[in-house]
């Protein structure tokens, strides 16, 4: 019987093409139901994608280390204060907690300055921050107008108050040149962050800085974690990590040791020469004296933990939600479909019952007239699964581009979708098929 399915697979399509317009009208059903379905999970997996992105980096996933170490007055709660400044922060520093520490998102050096800008007869005092590329996305910034910078080219971005100050709007600040400290650079971007004072600050490529002010270390480094449950982990290791690298003797306790407040300074009686602090940490002691400061800080690494899991179980329950709204809308618009193809099959059953009889009456079966218009529902249900699929695709496209949402169809999700669409043929498709291997030869003769 399966060695007939070719045949059979020639004679539906023989058979669908006889009459066009019908087909197309019982296929819409399907086309609508798998097209609509593909293009709300194009949708919502590629939402899904950029809401476990916000979610993993909600708030609080920058980590800030920072040249030199002083605590005031962290000798009462066992915190070894440094010596205040330091030059020992370096790219190398940069470079190595970068390519050694797991689940760092992106990255950028940093050295700053307070100084005189000027822009032909406009002149300003303003602070100018050297940075990397990658510090516009840790703040998300929105650049109106231009552009990040080159950080290879003598660009910068400024800030839209700043801009306003020099240059009287934002429009008119793109493609200017400002020069500092003898140093030209001509203005690709305007960026509204308001993060840290950021619209009235210039900034321009860290390296570019760097060699302006004659500096061989860093201020700064900022990090963005991918998640924000991992900063605490992330700023133990880069303790670590600049701790060897700095010669600071010791070996590092675990906060579990209950030494987590002596090991905020340095290692034993060693003051480290830099700082680390998470973003949370910042919020967290922001106003504290440093006693207070120091016993919220011993807490943070379970307040980071609780804050994830509390994140990803949420997420976690809208993706269910949606998983199920998204099911049910597929269904229906595939049963819809499948009762249309039923509906189309026992139409053309009837119309077709005297070759059903002349080919019963010379040797078919009645597996062999089942097979034949099973397959030809099953046939009709693909093709209009696989137009469906393109319209789908095409529309998830048209309607993220439109609203500027980002879209995604795995491919197992397009192959279930025809499977789904062949599975609907086979099913509504029984009946008729059925229904057509039961009739009588000689009472299918007869029918004019």
């Amino acid at each position: 019987m399966f060695a007939l399915l070719p045949v059979n697979v020639r004679l539906a399509i023989r058979s669908l093409n006889r009459n066009r317009l019908r087909t197309l009208l019982t296929m819409l059903g399907i086309i609508i139901g798998v097209g609509a379905v593909l293009t709300m999970v194009a949708l919502g997996t590629g939402a899904r994608a950029s809401v476990q992105g916000e979610v993993a980096s909600a708030g609080t996933n920058l980590i800030y280390v920072k040249a030199g170490n002083y605590t005031r007055g962290g000798e009462s709660v066992g915190i070894v204060a440094g010596a205040g400044a330091a030059t020992t922060l370096t790219p190398e520093d940069s470079e190595a907690i970068r390519t050694s520490i797991e689940g760092i998102a992106d990255l950028s050096p940093g050295v700053s300055v307070r100084t005189f800008l000027t822009s032909g007869d406009a002149r300003a005092f303003a602070r100018v921050q050297g940075i990397g590329a990658g510090f516009a996305r840790m703040y998300s910034w929105n650049f109106a107008p231009g552009k990040m910078f080159d950080e290879n080219a003598d660009q910068a971005v400024i800030g839209s108050g700043l801009a306003n100050q020099i240059f009287g709007g934002a429009a008119a600040a793109i493609g200017k040149q400002i020069t500092l400290r003898n140093v030209t650079f001509t203005i690709a971007g305007v960026t509204d962050g308001d993060a840290e004072d950021h619209k009235d600050v210039l900034f321009v490529p860290w390296r570019k800085l760097q060699a302006s002010l004659g500096l061989k270390h860093l201020q700064t480094i900022t990090i963005a974690a991918q998640k924000a449950g991992e900063t605490s982990r992330i700023a133990d290791e880069i303790k670590s990590l600049l701790r060897k690298r700095h010669g600071v003797g010791g070996a590092q306790a675990s906060p579990a040791t209950g030494n987590y407040l002596a090991q905020q300074g340095g290692v034993g009686t060693t003051p480290d020469d830099f700082t680390v602090e998470t973003q949370a940490a910042q919020a967290l002691t922001k106003g504290l004296y440093t006693p207070a400061a120091a016993f919220a800080l011993a807490n943070l690494p379970k307040l980071d933990a609780v804050t994830l899991e509390e994140m990803a179980d949420t997420l976690d329950r809208a993706s269910d939600t949606m998983t199920a709204l998204l099911a049910s809308i597929a269904g229906v618009s595939l049963i819809v479909g499948g009762i249309g193809i039923m509906n189309i099959m026992l139409v053309s059953i009837t119309e077709r019952t005297r070759e059903i009889g002349l080919r019963m009456a010379t040797g078919a079966r009645s597996a062999d007239v089942a097979l034949q218009f099973l397959v030809e529902a099953v046939t009709l249900s693909v093709i209009g699964g696989i137009v469906g699929l393109v319209l789908g695709l095409l529309a998830a496209r048209l309607v993220g581009w439109s609203l500027g949402w980002p879209t995604h169809v795995p491919a197992a999700a397009m192959a279930i979708a025809i499977g789904i669409a062949a599975a609907v043929g086979l099913i509504f498709g029984s009946y008729p098929a059925r229904r057509a291997s039961l009739l009588d030869p000689i009472d299918a003769l007869r029918t004019e």
